[in-house]
């Protein structure tokens, strides 16, 4: 009975991983393993990933982003202001530590922030404007979100070119996520809770360098094997549960879908359909897809059908706002909200779908009048 109940809350938290190895083994049957399977996995995106969770659980151990966002929010004096800096630190974490550490780290501050202040009110929007920060503002670096790691990796993008695709999508977020905040009424605040963790210098400033590590690794400064040594050998060392709390369940989802996605590009049938849709528009056909199975496992699945990385990379990207599952990191959300905010996630859910179509609309229409 135990273990039902165990395999059941599995399940329900790594549904995609799940579906993922459902859909990898039901291809296998239509495509036989044989030895191209081997060239299905994108061990360096892997690699990377792990590396770059590794480090940033290392980071989290030691509560180094709470107690730094934490003194920055001390710092705010109204309402307002308290949600652009809560969207600013989500926004600007999730380009170094990925979206969704960055909303596992920020969120809790948010409930903090509000429920010590009595404006839990606005808890539903600031969760929402965060949640799309995360998603957004992890597009202009190749390690803030999943996708772009792995089509950085895959397509062999060139950083510059990679930074040129990204920017304007990037900077029309930070102005829509402002104009958001600003709908806000500059209420005073006061927080004045005082909290005992102090940083251990040390291990911050060696967990730093190993993070600047795992990034010149993702850049292609340093092989990737090189990292793959040293670093989980420096956990092991200084703190083993980083390397026990990595998110193992979506390292396994990338490496369902590889299998997955390598069987589909094998089938002539599938590929012809897939590649036809492409060419005709490449950046819709991605969004709507991320609108049914999420950003990641997009990005997997249309790289092989497609050499158009621009329309891919905006797509996937612009496409993780919309539904609640367009992106991995929403769900995050939306469980943290009904955690620490029980019996209001109707009314959450309505206000994150309305403000998540006002954003994928008019990213989608920037794209195609001015990012394409």
């Amino acid at each position: 009975m135990h273990s039902v109940e165990t395999a059941k809350r599995f399940v329900k938290n790594h549904t995609v991983t799940v579906v993922a190895f459902v859909a990898a083994v039901v291809t296998s049957f239509l495509v036989p393993p044989d030895r191209a399977y081997l060239s299905y996995f994108d061990l360096r995106t892997l690699t990377c990933l792990f590396l770059t969770l590794a480090v940033v659980c290392a980071l989290r151990n030691i509560k180094f982003f709470t107690i730094l966002a934490r003194r920055i929010v001390m710092l705010t004096g109204n309402l307002r202001t308290l949600a652009l800096v809560l969207v600013y630190i989500t926004f600007i974490g999730s380009m170094i530590i990925a979206n969704d550490m960055a909303l596992i780290t920020f969120l809790p501050l948010g409930y903090f922030a509000l429920s010590v202040t009595k404006n839990e009110k606005h808890m539903a929007y600031v969760f929402i404007l965060q949640n799309i920060s995360a998603n957004l503002g992890g597009m202009l670096t190749p390690f803030g979100n999943p996708q772009n790691l792995y089509l950085y990796s895959y397509y062999q993008i060139p950083t510059l070119e990679f930074t040129r695709i990204m920017l304007p999508p990037f900077l029309l977020a930070v102005a829509m996520l402002t104009v958001c905040c600003f709908l806000l009424k500059p209420t005073p605040l006061s927080i004045t809770e005082e909290f005992p963790e102090k940083l251990n210098a040390r291990r911050t400033v060696l967990y730093i360098i190993l993070f600047a590590f795992s990034i010149l690794i993702v850049f292609r400064v340093v092989p990737y094997w090189t990292g793959l040594l040293l670093i989980p050998a420096v956990l092991f060392v200084l703190d083993r549960d980083a390397l026990l709390a990595v998110d193992y369940p979506l390292l396994l989802t990338f490496a369902f879908f590889f299998v997955f996605s390598g069987n589909m590009a094998r089938i002539d049938a599938v590929n012809r359909f897939a590649s036809a849709l492409l060419e005709k528009s490449p950046l819709l056909v991605t969004e709507l897809s991320c609108q049914c199975i999420s950003n990641v496992p997009t990005a997997i699945l249309l790289s092989r059908f497609t050499e158009n990385y621009r329309a891919v990379l905006l797509g996937v990207n612009i496409g993780g706002t919309g539904t609640l599952i367009a992106s991995l990191a929403s769900l995050i959300t939306f469980s943290e909200y009904r955690l620490l905010y029980p019996g209001h996630g109707k009314q959450y859910f309505l206000l994150f779908t309305l403000i998540n179509a006002v954003f994928l609309a008019v990213l989608t229409a920037a794209a195609y009048l001015f990012f394409l």
